[in-house]
Order: C-alpha cells, then structure tokens, then sequence
C-alpha cells in the first residue's frame, strides 16, 4: 500500500535505514534527527508488527535525548563523561537489538523499556 501523504511506502528497509542513521549519530549525531523524522513519516501506514520497530525507534530518540541531558549536567562532577560512554554502548545495544528483530520480521519486545 502506498502511502500518498509522505510519497514513502513504509517497509523493512526503512526501518533498517533508521537503525544505521541512529548507529551513524553515535559519531555525527545529526544523523539520528533524520532518522526519527523517518520514523515518524513511515509509523501511521506500517504493518503492526513493524510499527513496534517505528515505536522503538522513536523512543530510542527521545530517551537518548533525556539521558544526554542529564549526563551534560553531570559533566561538571566529571560522571558525565563515563554517563556519555554509557549511552552510545546502550544506543548500539538497541539498534543491534532492533535490527535482529527486523531480519526475522518480529515485533520488538518490550518497546517501552528504558534500557535495552
């Protein structure tokens, strides 16, 4: 079914493609800006098993954006630092996660978990 209102047929690969954008932004960051407005744009006409992937995706943003702030406060008492490294392992743990779902076409569990 296409979709007529972004001009994108929401599908495996573009899932995948937001998976390697967020992989992409643990060097250059922009990157994971890009992939959450595709997730946006494909979650409405995706099959269901594959909006989980989109829910994920987009939660994944949104968290990482709330740790990061908290560990750009920390920075001052020098945990911050160790808290940044910590993200970018638990944002690859999460698109690693995310992409072997997506290889069997399974719906991600746990989609409202704060970890992995």
């Amino acid at each position: 079914m296409q979709n007529l209102q972004h001009g994108i047929e929401p599908n495996i690969g573009h899932s995948k493609v937001i998976y390697f954008l967020y992989l992409a932004s643990t060097v250059f960051g922009i990157t994971a800006l890009i992939g959450l407005i595709m997730a946006y744009m494909n979650i409405e006409d995706a099959d269901t098993w594959l909006k989980t992937h989109y829910r994920y995706q987009i939660r994944t943003f949104w968290i990482g954006i709330i740790y990061s702030a908290i560990a750009f406060i920390l920075i001052f008492v020098i945990i911050g630092y160790f808290l940044f490294l910590l993200i970018v392992v638990w944002m690859i743990i999460r698109c690693i996660k995310g992409m072997k779902a997506l290889d069997k076409q399974e719906a991600i569990e746990g989609v409202t978990r704060w970890g992995f």
